[in-house]
C-alpha cells in the first residue's frame, strides 16, 4: 500500500526544483517541506472521502488514513531539527503573550530562548496533525488601514509615489514610540536591532568581498537609502509635528525596514485583498525546511481569526516552526540574519554561461533554460557516468555549445565531449574557489555576530564549489576509465583481427 501511496504523490515544483529534477523521474523528494505538502494534500483527500463515504468503505480509507499520517509523522521525525531551548515563564516575553490572549489570541505555545536564534516558540502540550498551535483575531493584524486612520495619511496621500509598505514603514516608526498605542506591548518586546545581513559592519562586508552576498547586500542597502532620502528631511522639514525628526533618522528607517522584512506575513484578510502584515506572536516563529506548519496566509471568514494549524506533529516542549518560504540562505541572513543549520536546496550559484561559445557558429542555447545554476552535488544521487551529480539543463548546455548533433551522450557514447564539458565547468569554478580564497585560521566564537556570519557564509559556497569541483574530477575520472577500457578492447580486437 505504501507503494500505491507514492505513486500519488504530486509535485508543484518551483523553477529550482524543476531545473534540479531527476531526469529518471523517480520518486525522490525535492525538498522536505514538498515531501510534506504532498503527504498532507493526500491525507486532506482521504479526510474528504472519509467525511462522505459510504459505511462499506470507511476501514479501508481509515486505513489509508493512519498511513498517511504515519508517513509524516516519520517523515517529520527524521528531518526534525534538534535546537536546545529555554523555556520562558516571566518577562517581556510573558507580557507579550498575556497581552495577545487579552486581546482574542488563543495559543498551545509558550515562547522560548533559542540557541543561536533568539526568540521562537514550543507547544505547550502534544500537538496533533490539524491542531491549531495559534490563533490571532484580525482586529490584532497590523496592515496598511491603520495607516489610513493616522494622523500622517493626509500629507501622504498626496505624495504620488508613496507605496503601501513605505506608509507601513514611517507608521511603524512612529507607532513604536506612541505610549497610547493598542499595540503597545507588542512594540516594546520588539528588538532593538534585528540584527539582519542589513546591520551587517565593515568587517563583515569586507569579508565578503567578491561574493554574490556582498552585491545583494549592498544594493538592497543603496535601495532602502534612496527611499529614505526621497523622503527625509523635506517631510521632517515641512511637517515636523507629523514626522518629528528624532523619530525619523535613517537607524529608525533600517530598523523599521528590517521589522517588516523580517517578521512580515502575506495574509489574505477578510476583504479578500492580500495584504503584507504584522502578526503579533506569530513573528516568534522560527524557519524550517521541514516546517510543522505549511499554510497559514487567510483569515478564517467564519471566525475572522488567523490560524496556524499543524501539518505534522509537535511534541510538548518541541519547538515549533513554519517556513518563510522557499528562499536561499543568501536571502534568510540578508532579510531575516541566519543561516539554516540543514543544507537547503534552495542554496544555489547562478551561472552567465551564455557569451561561453560567442565566437564560434555553433553557439546556441539547445535546451529550454536561459539560465543556469548548479548547487551542491550532495544533494544529488546520480553520479554515474553522464550525470556527476551535476544538473541535467546544464549539462546539455554545454554539450550542445560544443556539437548540437551530440548533446544526448547516451546515445553517441561520445566521451571526449564528455571530458571538454567537464573540463569547461571545471575553469568557471576554479577562479571561483580561488577567489574565495582559504578558510580563516580565526576563533570565531570571539567574533561580532555579523563577521560571524558572512564567514559561515563563505564556508557554504566553499562547500558548494568545492562539490562541483569534486564531482567534475570524479567524473573525469570515470570518463578516463571508460576511454582506458575502450583502447584496451579496440587493440584486443586489432590484434585478434591480425
Amino acid at each position: 500500500m505504501a507503494d500505491l501511496f507514492h505513486l500519488l504523490v504530486f509535485y508543484l515544483l518551483l523553477q529550482t526544483e524543476l531545473y534540479f529534477g531527476r531526469v529518471d523521474l523517480s520518486l525522490e523528494y525535492y525538498s522536505p517541506k514538498n515531501e510534506l505538502q504532498s503527504l498532507n494534500s493526500i491525507l486532506a483527500q482521504i479526510d474528504n472521502l472519509l467525511s462522505g463515504s459510504a459505511h462499506t468503505r470507511i476501514d479501508s480509507l481509515q486505513e489509508l488514513h493512519d498511513l498517511a499520517v504515519d508517513m509524516i509523522t516519520d517523515f517529520g521525525e527524521k528531518n526534525s531539527e534538534e535546537v536546545r531551548t529555554e523555556k520562558c515563564s516571566c518577562g517581556p516575553e510573558e507580557t507579550l503573550l498575556e497581552w495577545g490572549k487579552k486581546h482574542g489570541a488563543r495559543t498551545r505555545l509558550q515562547i522560548a530562548h533559542v540557541e543561536g536564534a533568539g526568540r521562537g516558540v514550543v507547544a505547550s502540550e502534544d500537538l496533533k496533525i490539524g491542531d491549531s498551535a495559534l490563533e490571532i483575531p484580525e482586529s490584532m493584524i497590523i496592515c496598511e488601514e491603520l495607516v489610513y486612520e493616522s494622523d500622517m495619511f493626509h500629507v501622504l496621500k498626496k505624495i504620488n509615489t508613496i507605496t503601501p509598505e513605505i506608509l507601513l514603514l514611517l507608521w511603524s516608526m512612529k507607532e513604536r514610540y506612541n505610549s497610547d498605542s493598542k499595540f503597545k506591548i507588542y512594540f516594546e518586546t520588539l528588538p532593538e536591532a534585528f540584527n539582519t545581513g542589513l546591520s551587517f559592519g565593515i568587517d563583515s562586508l569586507t569579508a565578503l568581498e567578491g561574493t554574490l552576498l556582498f552585491e545583494e547586500i549592498m544594493q538592497a542597502k543603496e535601495h532602502l537609502r534612496r527611499q529614505y532620502e526621497d523622503l527625509f528631511p523635506i517631510l521632517s522639514s515641512s511637517h515636523p509635528n507629523v514626522f518629528p525628526p528624532e523619530l525619523y533618522t535613517w537607524e529608525q528607517f533600517l530598523w523599521a525596514c528590517e521589522l517588516w522584512y523580517s517578521n512580515g506575513m502575506e495574509v489574505i484578510l477578510t476583504d479578500g485583498k492580500l495584504r503584507t502584515c504584522l502578526v503579533p506572536l506569530a513573528g516568534l516563529f522560527n524557519h524550517s525546511l521541514c516546517p510543522h506548519i505549511l499554510h497559514y496566509g487567510k483569515v478564517d471568514s467564519a471566525t475572522k481569526s488567523l490560524k496556524f494549524s499543524l501539518s505534522r506533529p509537535c511534541r510538548e516542549g518541541e519547538q515549533c516552526y513554519l517556513s518563510y518560504g522557499n528562499f536561499s540562505s543568501s536571502h534568510l541572513l540578508t532579510f531575516y540574519g541566519f543561516l539554516p543549520n540543514r543544507d537547503n536546496p534552495y542554496d544555489v550559484i547562478q551561472l552567465d554561461i551564455d557569451d561561453l561559445n560567442a565566437d564560434d557558429s555553433r553557439s546556441c542555447l539547445v535546451s529550454d533554460w536561459t539560465t543556469h545554476m548548479v548547487r551542491g552535488t550532495w544533494l544529488s544521487t546520480i553520479h554515474d557516468l553522464f550525470y556527476y551529480g551535476l544538473p541535467h539543463p546544464l549539462l546539455d548546455h554545454l554539450r550542445g555549445s560544443i556539437d548540437e548533433d551530440k548533446m544526448h551522450p547516451t546515445a553517441s557514447k561520445n566521451l571526449m565531449n564528455e571530458v571538454e564539458v567537464l573540463n569547461m565547468i571545471k575553469s568557471i569554478f576554479s577562479p571561483m574557489m580561488d577567489e574565495l580564497g582559504d578558510p580563516e585560521d580565526i576563533v570565531r566564537e570571539n567574533l561580532n555576530w555579523d563577521l560571524k556570519l558572512a564567514l559561515e557564509f563563505k564556508d557554504l559556497q566553499r562547500r558548494i564549489i568545492s562539490s562541483v569541483l569534486d564531482s567534475c574530477s570524479a567524473g573525469l575520472e570515470l570518463l578516463n576509465n571508460q576511454l582506458n577500457s575502450q583502447t584496451q578492447s579496440k587493440q584486443i580486437e586489432e590484434r585478434r583481427s591480425q
